[in-house]
């Protein structure tokens, strides 16, 4: 990995001023913290330790215990697991190999996976096909079990708590229309539960031995590391899998050992500190010339939003300067024929990382070639710009140019290199939530939206004959009851 960060507004001494920042942020001892197990997410009194799950060989403590141990014994029945289906000796209830694999989850339960399932594209196992649901909207659910066939198609489902309304509506309806087609029995042989909650998935009627569990540790955006990645595993095999946490694991190690000055995490959080904070840049465009990371800019949304999208310092102050950019993106090139105008001569700066890949997975000739110009092009006119004496007096088309970019580099597109790249992300969005002062591991911001949307339910079914709180959400209820009837 290459990451060239030269295309950014920053001298010898902001640079410097920017490492004595995270020095005095102490991002260091939160770092070393983390890495011992102690609660650094505060507000639900939880380890963060994620990069446990990736570590094949060592020893990490939460509350004195020690659970590398857990952490093996799971991955070792997942690679059975996933041997099976590979080999097809598992088979569904009428005795057909398994040949459909349907991940129903959402945020980290379907993001990460999905993200990195289409990115390892091309280490695809041949004879099987990995789908995921997530919406609960019902068109996602249905158009899915349109297309499969219910003997050869087995149920993921992901969720951490076994309580989230959107993946446990999805469940049911996939539940009822295995029994619908294949009778009571086949629940056993078609689903399987990736949750830390043991007893709502056994109660769901889910056989205990196709249970997956991980931890209160392992956060939603954090979790593909751990059982949540069995998709994952399955598109791609167990070994391709392993090669993934490796990658990851690697890029901990350098976190962890780097000099902050020599540490990627840190250099790329600094810079984006540094456009947000100092420069007044608040929004952040993931350009990945790539078309296998495609689904990366929305995985990046839910790692870096969700996680210092905050208003709040850790010990519950209200802070008075940006957090989090606003985060959007699009796979090269097909951005450059819609945003990439308002990038170019819009009136907010917006900065830019670039991703690109060295060498193509594919032998058609002339379009890396094309692709990497575009990526390269992009970003030096994002720097240099045009001025009107060179757009020979015509406004229109003069470029401000001095916007600032990222440009992260891969020799090629294989799991190691999918694992470092996302592990690269979550840690800096780690060293800017400690300059910040928040927690970057708590999601309170989700929680208002469920509690008004469990209270509208019964208002739309008409179990609850109550008004709404407002005149404006009375109003819209009144015109879905009355379109609707």
């Amino acid at each position: 990995m290459f990451f060239d960060f030269s295309k950014n507004g920053i001298d010898d001494d902001a640079f410097g001023s920017l490492l004595d920042l995270a020095r005095d942020r102490d991002v260091e001892g939160l770092r070393d913290r983390m890495f011992s197990g102690e609660a650094i997410n505060s507000t639900e009194g939880r380890a963060v330790l994620h990069v446990a799950l990736r570590d094949a060989s060592g020893t990490y403590r939460v509350d004195g215990d020690d659970v590398s141990p857990g952490i093996r014994a799971v991955n070792g029945r997942m690679a059975s697991f996933v041997e099976a289906i590979h080999s097809g000796t598992w088979t569904g209830a009428t005795g057909k190999r398994i040949r459909t694999i349907v991940n129903i989850g959402i945020g980290g339960s379907h993001l990460g996976p999905q993200a990195v399932a289409t990115a390892l594209s091309p280490y695809a196992h041949t004879e099987i096909d990995v789908r995921f649901v997530s919406n609960v909207d019902g068109h996602d659910l249905a158009g899915t079990l349109a297309a499969v066939n219910p003997e050869e198609t087995i149920f993921l489902i992901a969720s951490k708590t076994f309580t989230t309304q959107e993946t446990m509506t999805n469940a049911v309806s996939a539940r009822a229309w295995i029994i619908d087609n294949l009778g009571d029995d086949a629940v056993a042989r078609h689903f399987a539960a990736l949750s830390t909650n043991r007893d709502a998935v056994i109660s769901f009627g889910i056989d205990p031995d196709n249970i997956f569990e991980f931890w209160d540790w392992v956060g939603g955006r954090y979790s593909l590391w751990s059982a949540i990645g069995l998709s994952i595993a399955l598109a791609v095999g167990w070994e391709r899998f392993s090669e993934l946490l490796a990658g990851a694991h690697e890029m901990d190690e350098h976190f962890r050992q780097a000099p902050l000055e020599e540490n990627l995490p840190v250099l790329m959080a600094l810079v984006g500190v540094w456009n947000i904070n100092f420069l007044g840049m608040k929004s952040l465009s993931v350009l990945p010339y790539d078309q296998r990371l495609r689904l990366f800019p929305a995985m990046l949304q839910q790692l870096d939003m969700e996680s210092n999208g905050k208003r709040v310092g850790i010990e519950g102050e209200a802070v008075d300067y940006p957090t989090a950019p606003v985060i959007f993106g699009e796979a090269g090139t097909n951005g450059q024929h819609s945003f990439h105008q308002l990038l170019h001569q819009g009136t907010d700066v917006v900065p830019a990382d670039f991703i690109v890949v060295a060498e193509p997975a594919h032998n058609l000739g002339g379009h890396q070639d094309k692709l990497l110009s575009h990526a390269l092009a992009q970003s030096q006119a994002l720097m240099t710009g045009r001025t009107l004496e060179e757009a020979d007096g015509n406004p229109h088309r003069v470029f401000p140019g001095n916007r600032p970019s990222n440009t992260i580099v891969l020799k090629r597109l294989d799991p190691r290199s999918v694992g470092k790249l996302i592990a690269l992300y979550e840690h800096k969005v780690f060293v800017q939530g400690a300059i910040w002062g928040i927690n970057s591991f708590d999601q309170w911001g989700v929680e208002l939206g469920k509690e008004l949307a469990g209270h509208l339910l019964g208002e739309i079914t008409g179990e609850r004959d109550t008004k709404a709180k407002d005149s404006s959400t009375a109003g819209l209820m009144e015109v879905l009851r009355s379109w609707r009837s």
